[in-house]
């Protein structure tokens, strides 16, 4: 029996060695096997979180432009005036990202404080005649002069910055409830409290779900996450009875829309409308720039109700590009946390992760229609200056403390040396020495 056996496996070895592996098959393989190893760089990280960055803010341009065309041509004369727009606060972003990543990891601990007291002093201004703006049923704008913003963007880095400096300072009292609520009062109240105050229900949510996992991250006790989901859903429930929008909204999404044609002509046309774009995009999209629902249909089609664009559009492989370039997001963050040192920086870390996602989630379930409309935008996608240009230094300060990774200033400053040899180098190349001139050639006689 066993001479049987050795018969059989020198057979299939010689059936082996007969039979070759394509050799694209062997390339694709040892194309991978580098990309793994390159996961092993201390700047992995780094990389992998300002290369999706680049890609979602440059699908974000493409499709503020292909969205917002015709709305722009109409109002303005130029179905260029969102995108140029959109590009002029992806550069200002783009500046403010390098030089968030450029701040050492350890300024962002004393930036905390000063960041909540003048983010809380701008959202008050909300609240002043002449500057606050509504919009939408939300004093959540501010204008002075030619500029508009939303200063509760800014307010989401205030709160992840300031919580994370109060949870990492009294972190051997955490397990005590009433000196962890006075931890959290002054960050949770300046930033949540004026944003409820607002009445910005989205961005107060956002806001809540990054104070749960900061909490979570610095290991808060889960029984306690009960009573704090409790006291969240009482403050959401409270903020949309207290509204007639709001309710309208919720009971639509529960309920359903009434089949008639003033029921879908109110409060339900844009979650009705994002549904017809998806559904008539299909599998493969109807091709860029071919959107239907854009003209004039699918109100705030650059803005809260994009991904329903990029579903009409670019289809079921647009829509899945955008979750996994999210979804890629998630796993740098996640390995910034693990790697991290320090408990500040993996809150931080915890909580700028929890905004994007969070945010990114909350909009593409109500285009889906799994949740009620919220007005929150799509990060680095929605049209949206103040947004796209905190959003990028946000991930700015990821990219801060990536560079502060294990190993990561060695790489750094490695690099740096390698680089400025190269440039020392270049200026000597193409030199030549003095010419010798007490050497004649020989003359021909």
């Amino acid at each position: 029996m066993d001479s049987a056996r050795d018969g059989a496996r020198a057979h299939a070895s010689s059936w082996q060695s007969r039979v070759r592996r394509p050799a694209w098959l062997d390339a694709t393989g040892e194309w991978f096997r580098d990309r793994a190893r390159l996961l092993d760089s201390p700047l992995a990280t780094h990389h992998v979180l300002l290369a999706t960055t680049s890609v979602l803010v440059v699908i974000g341009l493409v499709m503020v432009l292909s969205s917002s065309s015709v709305e722009a041509l109409t109002n303005y004369g130029s179905p260029y005036y969102f995108f140029k727009n959109q590009a002029m606060y992806a550069v200002i972003g783009a500046i403010a990202l390098m030089v968030a990543s450029r701040v050492p990891a350890v300024a962002w601990q004393r930036l905390a404080v000063p960041a909540l007291l003048a983010t809380a002093f701008l959202q008050l201004l909300v609240f002043v005649p002449g500057i606050g703006v509504t919009v939408n049923g939300n004093r959540s704008w501010i204008e002075l002069g030619p500029l508009r913003g939303q200063p509760s963007e800014a307010g989401k880095i205030a709160l992840v910055l300031a919580l994370a400096l109060a949870l990492s300072r009294r972190r051997e009292v955490l397990h005590e409830p009433v000196k962890l609520a006075a931890a959290m009062a002054l960050p949770v109240g300046l930033t949540v409290g004026i944003v409820l105050l607002s009445r910005d229900l989205g961005t107060a949510l956002v806001m809540m779900a990054v104070v749960a996992v900061m909490l979570w991250v610095a290991g808060i006790p889960a029984k306690w996450f009960a009573l704090a989901a409790g006291g969240g859903a009482l403050i959401a429930t409270l903020a949309v009875v207290t509204s007639q929008n709001r309710m309208s909204r919720v009971h639509d999404w529960l309920f359903g829309t009434a089949d008639t044609t003033e029921a879908i002509q109110g409060l339900a046309w844009q979650p009705v409308h994002a549904k017809y774009a998806l559904a008539s995009g299909s599998w493969w999209g109807l091709g860029l720039g071919a959107s239907r629902e854009k003209w004039s249909w699918l109100p705030e089609a650059h803005n809260d109700f994009i991904f329903a664009v990029i579903g009409e559009e670019l289809g079921l492989p647009g829509t899945l590009t955008i979750v996994v370039l999210f979804g890629v997001l998630a796993l740098a963050a996640m390995r910034l946390v693990k790697r991290s040192e320090n408990l500040y920086t993996k809150l931080a870390v915890a909580g700028i992760g929890a905004w994007i996602l969070g945010q990114a989630c909350l909009n593409m379930g109500v285009v889906l229609s799994l949740l009620p409309v919220i007005g929150v935008p799509l990060p680095l996608i929605s049209a949206g200056g103040s947004a796209l240009v905190l959003t990028l230094f946000g991930i700015g300060i990821l990219l801060s403390f990536a560079r502060a990774e294990p190993g990561a200033p060695e790489a750094i400053r490695a690099r740096e040396s390698v680089v400025a040899r190269s440039l020392a180098v270049l200026p000597h190349r193409g030199r030549r020495g003095p010419r010798d001139t007490s050497r004649k050639r020989p003359t021909k006689g």
